[in-house]
């Protein structure tokens, strides 16, 4: 690393890179457009800082400052001024993930990777592999977009493994991370404001798998996550796993009836499968039905804990022992003779319409709206249909919800809540009117919550709430 490095962006990432480089000695100076996020950002009192506006006021500044890298933060854009103008000054550009990983590389006590991406569903795979990792009694952790910044944990070192979720921005600035498995889970029209187009999303996402050495693996239904895999720059000997739902082929992982089953990772798996886990394991996550996304989480989790060779037993027992990540796809328990979850991180129409896959026919109401961020629900209401018992929409502009409820599920019973102060308290009680005995409610929104609540994490809490208040 450079003696001198500039810092771009005061959030928690650029934060947590100025703490670890100003520990190692390096001189920080930290660059970002808002005086007042400079102004109020906890900084060591020996790094500098600039207030720059414009390319070439960020240009002239490094080179003003004789820096030499320049770490951004994921959440600066390539079209920005902050990281135009370090492309222009022809300074090295570094995201977080790809300075921590520089700094471990370094090490004798290096330690592998494990690499998540996906529109949707990383939190929970990433949690889920450190549970199992952890029952295999490895120092393991989740890290990067859940838990602590990657760099602090790569910097502190002491572990066995990492398990890091990647966004998109996370994945643009790397090139040289190299992890022992990565996956992409899914991968759907998302962030296409900070990437300029869905085709260059896409690209930031297929990198998860570049210089991957052990395992790749993918969903094997899902056709562009597959081209990302044939065209990723892989270190020799490296496989591609699939993931299935169904009864696994040689070098896949998938399910036979209700047990998952292992042909990828074993020495005889062209004869034979070894047993990972049963659906009892996952079963205290659903309260019923273990639905597609909890399935595909976990098969993904056994597939990257497998890769590091860890115990058959300790996949379910990791399993077993895992608590679902808070507001995503969260079982919060049976009252009024329904099951309610909680997947109030379902903030677009791909995660919502992952939320209801596998549900049985006409078992389902489905707590729906908010800030739309100007989507169409029209393929993702025409996907849900089916399982549908009815439709409870929220949000203060309902109308593309209800537009496509209208012609793609028109036999579908549909409630619109006003938001009174107790908006949740009316909207849990419309569920109940709406349900039959054995029936699910899921809030998977398929939209942000900024309309009507602080963000996703009060919406959840508000619904849990009310749905604890049926019981008294």
């Amino acid at each position: 690393m450079s003696s001198r490095i500039g810092v771009a962006g005061v959030g928690k990432s650029g934060l947590a890179a100025v703490e670890v480089l100003s520990s190692l000695g390096h001189e920080v100076t930290v660059i970002d457009g808002s005086q007042e996020a400079l102004e109020s950002a906890d900084l060591p009192k020996n790094v500098q800082k600039i207030h720059a506006t414009s390319s070439q006021q960020v240009k002239q500044e490094i080179a003003d400052a004789g820096l030499e890298q320049v770490v951004v933060s994921p959440g600066i854009p390539p079209a920005s001024a902050i990281y135009q103008g370090a492309l222009l000054s022809e300074r090295e550009i570094l995201g977080e993930v790809e300075l921590a990983w520089r700094l471990q590389a370094g090490r004798k006590d290096d330690a592998p990777w494990l690499a998540v991406t996906g529109t949707n569903g990383k939190t929970t795979t990433v949690s889920m592999t450190e549970a199992i990792l952890r029952a295999d009694g490895r120092q393991a952790y989740a890290v990067g977009n859940v838990g602590a910044p990657v760099v602090l944990k790569a910097a502190e070192g002491g572990y066995d493994a990492l398990v890091v979720e990647l966004s998109s921005f996370q994945l643009y600035s790397t090139s040289t991370v190299s992890p022992h498995a990565s996956i992409c889970l899914n991968v759907a029209s998302d962030h296409v404001d900070w990437h300029g187009s869905v085709e260059a999303y896409k690209q930031a996402k297929a990198m998860v798998y570049e210089r991957t050495r052990k395992a790749c693996l993918l969903p094997i239904s899902d056709t562009s996550v597959r081209e990302m895999v044939d065209n990723a720059d892989v270190v020799e000997g490296c496989r591609a796993i699939g993931l299935s739902f169904s009864a696994p082929a040689v070098g896949q992982i998938g399910v036979v009836d209700d047990i998952a089953l292992d042909r990828a990772f074993i020495a005889n798996r062209w004869s034979e499968a070894t047993e990972l886990f049963t659906f009892d394991n996952l079963r205290h996550l659903t309260g019923g039905p273990i639905t597609h996304p909890v399935l595909a989480d976990a098969l993904a989790a056994a597939g990257l804990s497998r890769s590091l060779g860890v115990d058959f037993s300790s996949v379910a027992k990791g399993l077993g022992n895992f608590k679902a990540v808070k507001h995503r796809r969260t079982l919060l328990g049976a009252a009024r003779d329904v099951t309610w979850i909680d997947d109030s991180k379902a903030t677009n129409a791909h995660a919502a319409k992952i939320s209801l896959a596998g549900m049985p026919p006409s078992s389902v109401v489905w707590i729906a709206g908010g800030d739309t961020k100007g989507q169409s629900f029209d393929e993702l209401v025409a996907a849900v249909a089916p399982t549908l018992r009815g439709v409870v929409l929220i949000g203060k502009d309902r109308r593309a919800l209800r537009s496509a409820l209208q012609t793609q599920a028109p036999n579908v019973p549909v409630v619109e809540c006003e938001p009174p102060d107790d908006i949740m308290g009316s909207v849990v009680h419309e569920c109940v009117a709406l349900s039959r005995p054995g029936d699910t409610v899921i809030l998977a929104p398929a939209c942000a919550s900024w309309d009507q609540f602080t963000n996703y994490g009060e919406r959840g809490d508000l619904f849990a709430q009310a749905v604890a208040g049926l019981e008294d």
